[in-house]
């Protein structure tokens, strides 16, 4: 079969690629119905964090189950399933307390850009939705496979309540369905730190009460501003950037709390300058796991429609015209299409 490969900075490729095998008894094998372009797929393809050799991407995906391994018991051939970005047994004790992502026997699910997908221990990773899902609804759970449960935990670890005002650092796609998740929260005042007049209609359509439009000490001034003098009660941190942890720190009311899901790049804190601020900070690849079964609901339900942050369409043949469109902006969300 034909997958995607990046080779080096800008460098993707569509090419022939071993088609996914069972290797062991606990792997499934999923035919993805449809798959996309992350946003942290873009450090790679941009040389922030540089690729070695030939690397097979993706991380996102839904679809139906092939075929799975001798020992998986919970989910069987002809299922539509979703699964995290990191496989994990959902057993140990850091799954049972609902850490996922830090699974004793985690693996990183890669190669999803491609058609076939194997999914490494299926029984942890996988839910199942009770039916076959129309195909409007298809974007929508693809979402929940990475940026809607970051989007979600993003604003859980924030410890967002009902009547809480938010501030949201970061417009993309995982930024947009935190203002999403806080929104189903219970939030009623969500800012959205954005620049972009596309991204700030669906962070408004999404939930979002003003628009901040500044940056650096600006940024804070105006949220300051936007909340008495006192501060945001949550801030999600959703870019990685030394300039956007220290906009969330400092946009942080004393006592509030900080998610961070932004992948760290070049991040580094003062101690002493943390230790003064009274702030919860609380984050890290998200536990996409714990959430599926609530959130595969609210979009069956049509409660949420996370799907509208894919505002590019691709086959899957094109998917370095996708990674093209999200470096230089042109596109929020690539969704791509086996």
């Amino acid at each position: 079969m034909q997958g995607t490969v990046l080779y080096g900075t800008g460098d993707i490729r569509f090419e022939e690629v071993p088609e996914p095998k069972i290797t062991k008894p606990t792997d499934a094998i999923v035919r993805l119905a449809a798959t996309c372009v992350c946003g942290s797929d873009l450090w790679s393809y941009r040389g922030i964090s540089p690729v070695n050799q030939p690397t097979p991407m993706g991380h996102e995906y839904c679809g139906i189950i092939e075929e799975v391994g001798s020992a998986v018991q919970s989910v069987k051939r002809g299922q539509f399933v979703i699964g995290s970005f990191f496989a994990s047994d959902n057993v140990c004790p850091a799954c049972q307390i609902g850490y996922q992502s830090s699974c004793q026997h985690r693996e990183l699910v890669g190669g999803a850009q491609a058609p076939v997908l194997r999914v490494p221990l299926a029984d942890g990773t996988l839910v199942a939705t009770p039916d076959l899902p129309s195909e409007d609804l298809i974007p929508g759970l693809l979402t929940l496979s990475d940026v809607m449960g970051t989007g979600w935990f993003a604003a859980d670890a924030a410890n967002v309540q009902p009547g809480s005002t938010v501030a949201v650092v970061g417009d993309g796609a995982v930024g947009l369905l935190g203002i999403l998740s806080a929104k189903q929260m219970g939030a009623t005042r969500i800012i959205a730190m954005s620049r972009h007049a596309s991204r700030q209609k669906l962070a408004r359509e999404f939930g979002a009460t003003d628009i901040v439009t500044e940056r650096g000490d600006e940024g804070v001034a105006r949220i300051k501003q936007l909340t008495n003098g006192i501060g945001a009660d949550s801030v999600l941190e959703c870019v990685g950037t030394q300039e956007s942890m220290m906009q969330a720190i400092s946009s942080t009311r004393p006592g509030g709390y900080i998610g961070y899901v932004g992948v760290p790049h070049g991040v580094a804190l003062d101690g002493e300058q943390l230790f003064f601020t009274h702030v919860h900070l609380h984050g890290g690849p998200a536990p996409v796991r714990r959430y599926l079964p609530d959130l595969i609901k609210l979009v069956l339900n049509r409660k949420i429609s996370p799907g509208k942050v894919f505002d590019l369409t691709l086959p899957l043949d094109q998917v370095a015209e996708g990674y093209r469109a999200m470096d230089e902006r042109r596109a929020i969300k690539a969704i791509l299409q086996p």
